[in-house]
């Protein structure tokens, strides 16, 4: 199992940073994919555990499901396709700090192709990073 930890802080609420992450709309304003659509709404409507969003990046299309919403502390997915990984889990955690939040950003996958796991985590860290730096960013424009 490979990991990935990416951190930032931001001066924003724990709530102003979960509606970002709940709202796919907002991801290639501050992510790294440039389309986001909502494939299928969650059993409670809208992007709710259980929904399946697709983001795309250059030639990649990534479908992912919404796993665990816990408000304003954590927001889940799970990868279910378009890279060649398995049981890719990421988990964003969000503390209130100093006014603001901690966001941690965390991840778990397998590599399918045997061998190639040190190479998918290389990339996947540096694109995790840019996406919680970019996250944070986005929140800290909008505190008053």
């Amino acid at each position: 199992m490979k990991r990935i930890d990416a951190r930032a802080h931001t001066a924003a609420s724990p709530t102003a940073v979960h509606a970002l992450l709940r709202d796919g709309s907002t991801w290639p304003e501050w992510g790294t994919v440039e389309t986001f659509a909502l494939e299928r709404p969650g059993p409670d409507g809208g992007e709710s555990v259980g929904a399946i969003r697709n983001f795309r990046t250059g030639r990649y299309f990534m479908r992912e499901q919404i796993v665990e919403i816990v408000p304003d502390r954590r927001f889940s997915y799970a990868l279910l396709s378009g890279l060649a990984l398995r049981d890719y889990r990421a988990d964003i955690d969000l503390t209130p700090s100093g006014g603001g939040t901690d966001i941690h950003w965390h991840t778990t996958f397998r590599a399918k192709v045997p061998g190639m796991g040190w190479l998918y985590r290389r990339v996947l860290q540096r694109i995790t990073e840019a996406f919680v730096r970019g996250l944070a960013d986005r929140a800290d424009a909008h505190v008053d």
